[in-house]
């Protein structure tokens, strides 16, 4: 049976489905401190950060058969420089099929394409592999290390940064439709 998957913009009605990947306890740091525990606290937090009018970020849902299963997006949208910062998210259901990838390659592409940015940069904890390799399916080239440019409660990490130029060689991952 064929899966259908695309990125589209988020909506009130995907709360159970970020309730479902909110549950996975690795994601816990993605939302902080967020109630995510109802899908009313969800459908609250979609509307004020996920569905956003800003013009220096867009979120895309990666939909699964019409399930929201993660988030992929650019944020600190910079037209001077024409950069962004790039982010996903995936809930545990739907990883190790090469979707993060997927979806990051497919918004760098918009980004490029539609949104007119030439630089893109991400970011993830040097002990988060699986992160990395999204990372570098989708072409993003490691650049350095931030020294505990993170803190999740009491602990501080490490993070990798990335990057990929709109001249870059574009990855060899299947592209989603944006609609």
């Amino acid at each position: 049976m064929r899966v259908t998957i695309e990125l589209r913009m988020w909506s009130e009605s995907d709360a159970e489905g970020l309730l479902r990947a909110a549950e996975s306890d690795d994601l816990s740091t993605q939302f902080g401190t967020t109630d995510l525990t109802t899908v009313e606290a969800c459908s609250v937090f979609i509307a004020e950060n996920l569905i956003s009018t800003d013009p220096s970020a867009r979120n895309f849902a990666i939909s699964i058969d019409g399930i929201a299963v993660g988030n992929v997006g650019v944020g600190n949208i910079e037209h001077r420089h024409e950069t962004g910062w790039v982010y996903y998210w995936l809930s545990r259901d739907a990883r190790g099929r090469g979707i993060a990838a997927s979806a990051l390659a497919s918004v760098a592409e918009w980004a490029f394409s539609e949104g007119g940015l030439y630089r893109l940069e991400l970011g993830h904890r040097t002990n988060n592999p699986a992160s990395c390799r999204v990372a570098e399916r989708a072409s993003f080239a490691a650049e350095g290390i931030e020294r505990q440019k993170l803190r999740y409660g009491q602990e501080r990490f490490d993070v990798e940064t990335h990057a990929r130029l709109r001249t870059d060689i574009a990855p060899s991952v299947e592209l989603f439709p944006i609609v």
